[in-house]
């Protein structure tokens, strides 16, 4: 029978061998891709850049869009009325529908039971963090004249201006930045986050392949973000009649 040190050895071994790789690639990213969230001025020009970069997305067909209904990384799907303010939100064995105006009158089932208590709260805050990150990476350049946001222009050497957004209030994650980087259009490329979610500063996230839907709002089908792949198929849009 091993002695208690030994033992005590053994399992500091295994834990050092798993964790170490972890550790030395989190110190390889952190020193290659962490920036300081940069200094930008407010104004005008940073307003004009934002109605530049809206403009180039032909906002105004996406404003116009009452429904749009998606599905996120093949886990999650949403059927979101943007007149209601409303939206049914699907993952697993769960669905929601979600009131965003107030999430207290949202329903939520597991099956085809409707939970109640504990339970029920539960599904509706985990049904409100996912509508809140997966219509984000849906719909982001359009939300920047949101209530509470705070707009500064970057300028960098040899590049176009960048776009500053912060998000004083709302959402999830309150205080979150994102830097826009466009095209000489004004259409968003990528943009770089500082995001609490996120361990690691100005983490870079690509903004294409674009598809204009039915209603004329263009929106993303896939992003990359470093290795990896965001996908949002099964696009749909309709705009009501009066």
């Amino acid at each position: 029978m091993a002695k208690p040190k030994k033992v005590l050895k053994i399992i500091g071994g295994v834990i050092l061998f798993f964790t170490l790789p972890t550790l030395l690639l989190f110190a390889f990213m952190y020193f290659k891709y962490n920036e300081d969230l940069p200094i930008g001025k407010e104004g005008v020009a940073a307003d004009a850049l934002a109605e530049k970069m809206l403009g180039s997305l032909n906002a105004e067909a996406y404003m116009a869009t009452d429904y749009i209904e998606f599905t996120f990384k093949k886990r999650q799907h949403f059927k979101w009325n943007k007149a209601e303010n409303t939206c049914e939100v699907y993952w697993k064995n769960f669905k929601v529908n979600l009131d965003l105006d107030n999430h207290n009158n949202s329903k939520a089932f597991e099956g085809e039971s409707q939970t109640e208590g504990e339970a029920r709260q539960e599904l509706i805050e985990k049904a409100v963090n996912l509508f809140n990150n997966d219509s984000f990476w849906l719909v982001a350049p359009y939300k920047v004249f949101d209530a509470g946001t705070e707009r500064r222009l970057v300028k960098s050497e040899g590049k176009n201006d960048a776009l500053l957004v912060t998000y004083t209030n709302g959402g999830s994650t309150p205080g979150d930045s994102y830097l826009w980087h466009l095209d000489a259009s004004g259409k968003p490329q990528s943009f770089q986050m500082w995001v609490d979610i996120l361990p690691i500063d100005g983490l870079e996230a690509s903004w294409g392949n674009w598809t204009t839907t039915s209603t004329g709002a263009q929106l993303p089908t896939f992003h990359k973000f470093l290795v990896f792949g965001i996908e949002i198929d099964d696009i749909k849009t309709t705009r009501n009649i009066e």
